[in-house]
Formats: structure tokens, C-alpha cells, sequence
């Protein structure tokens, strides 16, 4: 009886081992399975509620800086600002010797003075070239009585001579009488040919001062003092010296920091010299560089939260995604990326981001150009 017993208890013993391994697996399981399920509702709830933003700590400060360049040519007078000093809009930040440029402005003035009276000049030959041509008729009329007279001499002398013809071969007359006749006919030809090129002569100096009127005329025709050509010309050549002479004072075109001061006093600049960087330190932007990856759902107009590492996370800057640019990094580098080549690698590129800070907020806490943010933008606008 004891023999037949023991088996019966170490099958029970294993059965309910058995039981209990199955009780542990299926506690294990549901456990795992629990996990499961739970790190979903958690994936669910950030990815619909939680996931409305992406940040990156690769974002630096910007500003559209100002190159002061010369306009003009000549040796720097006096250099008023030196690096880091504030400058207000207008401010003057450099003069450049301005004798060369009075000394244009003088010539310029002059030679619009000459051509103004150049005009008064022409418009006085007008009424010359007029009174030429009323002299010229009389001369005409005058001329034209002369070839009258002339001819009534030639017709005279040549009956005459006609008349002293027929007398001369009856014997009538004598031969030297024939001859003066003959000789005063051809002085009658003579002065009728004279006062016919004088009638001539005078209808050309008529042509001639008509010409000329018509020519004058042309020159001053609609036009006044102040807009013929020449005059035209000589007042842009003074408003451009009278720029250059303006230019010799380097004004500042905005609101900033001096940097980058490369002048003398001295020294000889040239235009297009670049003389110094005006920074705009209350138009300030932030380049955010974002991987591909994490700009899905960034907008243009999107908010924007940022903290620099000047002030820390104690100050936090709003801005606004106002763009994104043309490429990445490595798209404009010097050397780019050769990927055609067979041993590409994929490397997660980032894309410039452009963020406008609130000049209210970069007064009261100021940044410079080149200084780290970490950027933080929120999905919903």
C-alpha cells in the first residue's frame, strides 16, 4: 500500500508545480502586456496632446548689419566713432576732405550760369537774325531797282547804238562817234550784269539769315531759361557735385553698433570702401538650424519661445518663424557634400530657420550677433 501511494503524491506534487508555473507565466504575460498597452496610451497622449513642438539648441543670433561705404573719393578728415559705440540714425560717423568737392560745386555753378546766358544769348540772335532778314528785303528791293535802272541804261545805249549804225554807213556820223556808242553799250551791259549779281547777292544773305533764324529758333523752341539741354545738363552736373559734396559726411543709415572700424584719420579712401558695420541691435533674428526631421509641422507665423545662454533659461524671448531658407548647411558650403560618390552615408541634414525677436523684449535684455539660443517652437500659431 505504501509503494502504490508515493507515486500518487509526487504526481500531485507535479501537477501542482505545474499549475503554479502556468500561474507565474500567465502573470508575466499579462504584465507584458499591460506594459504594452500602457506605453501605447502613453505614445498616444504625446503624440495627439503632448507632441506640439520642436526645439533645437543649434540657433545662433543675426542681424541684417550695414556696411558703411565711401561714395565718394578722397583722404578721411575725422573718424567720430570708434568700435562698440551706440549711433542714432543720421548720426555722422567720418568726413572726408570736402575742398576737392566745394571746388566742383563752384565749377558746376559757373558752368550753369554759362549756359543760361548761352540761352539768353540765342534768344537775342533771334531777334537779330529777324531784323537781318527785314534789312535784307530793303536790300532785295533796293538791288532789284538797280537791275531796273541798269536795264533801262542798256536798252538806251543799245538803240543808240542801233541808231549811229545806220547813220555810220551813210556816212553821217564818223567812226569815233560809233565807237563811244559801241563803248557805252557794253558799260550798260557791264552794269546791268553788276546790279544783277548784287540782286543775287542780296536774295542769298536773305536765304542765308532765314537759315539761320529757322536754326536759332530750333535751339530755343518750347523751351525756357531753365529747360533747354545745355541748361538741363549744367544743373544735373551741380546736383551731383553738390551730392558728392554731401557725401563727404558719412552719415549712419540706422540705429546700431559700431564694429568692424577699418579708418584713419588720414588715410585715402576710395568708393566702395568699406569703412565699418553698423549692427541693428534692435532688429535681431535667430537662425534656428532644425533637423529635417522635426519640420513636418513648422509653419511660417508659428510662435516661438527662446532662451539664450548669456542670460539663461531665467529670461525667455518670444518670437515668430518668419521663413525658411533657400538649403541647408551643407547645400552652400565651400566644398558640399558629394553624394553620388559610393560610399554615401545618410546624415540627417538641418535646415535653417528664421525666428523675429520682439524689440520690446531685446531692449530690455540686449544680445549681440553670433551668441547661442536654444529655440522652441509651438506647432499652433
Amino acid at each position: 500500500m505504501t509503494d502504490v501511494q508515493q507515486p500518487t503524491a509526487d504526481s500531485a506534487s507535479e501537477q501542482a508545480q505545474d499549475q503554479a508555473l502556468k500561474q507565474k507565466r500567465k502573470k508575466a504575460l499579462s504584465l507584458v502586456f499591460f506594459i504594452l498597452i500602457l506605453a501605447a496610451i502613453l505614445f498616444a497622449i504625446w503624440k495627439f496632446f503632448l507632441n506640439n513642438s520642436v526645439s533645437t539648441e543649434n540657433a545662433y543670433v543675426g542681424a541684417e548689419t550695414a556696411s558703411i561705404t565711401s561714395m565718394v573719393s578722397g583722404q578721411v578728415q575725422e573718424v567720430l566713432v570708434s568700435d562698440t559705440q551706440q549711433v542714432k540714425k543720421g548720426d555722422v560717423l567720418a568726413r572726408i576732405d570736402a575742398r576737392d568737392a566745394e571746388i566742383a560745386v563752384a565749377q558746376a555753378k559757373a558752368e550753369l550760369i554759362k549756359a543760361q546766358r548761352q540761352y539768353k544769348q540765342t534768344s537775342a540772335n533771334s531777334g537779330a537774325l529777324s531784323s537781318q532778314i527785314g534789312v535784307s528785303s530793303d536790300a532785295i528791293r533796293s538791288a532789284e531797282a538797280q537791275v531796273a535802272q541798269a536795264k533801262a541804261v542798256l536798252d538806251k545805249a543799245q538803240e543808240d547804238l542801233s541808231r549811229r549804225e545806220k547813220l555810220s554807213a551813210t556816212g553821217a556820223i564818223s567812226k569815233e562817234e560809233l565807237t563811244t556808242a559801241q563803248s557805252t553799250l557794253n558799260n550798260a551791259k557791264a552794269g546791268y550784269d553788276l546790279a544783277q549779281a548784287g540782286l543775287a547777292q542780296a536774295r542769298s544773305s536773305q536765304k542765308a539769315a532765314q537759315s539761320n533764324l529757322a536754326a536759332n529758333e530750333a535751339l530755343i523752341q518750347g523751351a525756357n531759361e531753365n529747360s533747354t539741354p545745355d541748361v538741363l545738363i549744367a544743373q544735373a552736373k551741380l546736383k551731383q557735385a553738390l551730392l558728392d559734396l554731401e557725401r563727404t559726411e558719412i552719415k549712419a543709415p540706422l540705429d546700431g553698433i559700431i564694429s568692424r572700424r577699418s579708418i584713419q584719420v588720414g588715410q585715402r579712401v576710395a568708393p566702395g570702401t568699406v569703412l565699418m558695420m553698423v549692427v541693428p541691435t534692435h532688429q535681431l533674428y535667430v537662425d534656428a538650424n532644425f533637423k529635417e526631421s522635426q519640420l513636418e509641422k513648422v509653419r511660417v507665423g508659428q510662435k516661438a519661445e527662446l532662451t539664450s545662454d548669456l542670460y539663461g533659461k531665467s529670461v525667455v524671448y518670444h518670437g515668430t518663424v518668419v521663413g525658411f531658407s533657400g538649403g541647408t548647411g551643407s547645400a552652400f558650403a565651400l566644398i558640399p557634400a558629394q553624394n553620388a560618390t559610393g560610399n554615401w552615408i545618410k546624415v540627417v541634414q538641418r535646415l535653417p530657420v528664421r525666428i523675429q525677436l520682439d524689440p520690446k523684449e531685446l531692449a530690455e535684455h540686449p544680445l549681440r550677433v553670433g551668441l547661442s539660443m536654444e529655440a522652441d517652437i509651438h506647432f499652433t500659431k
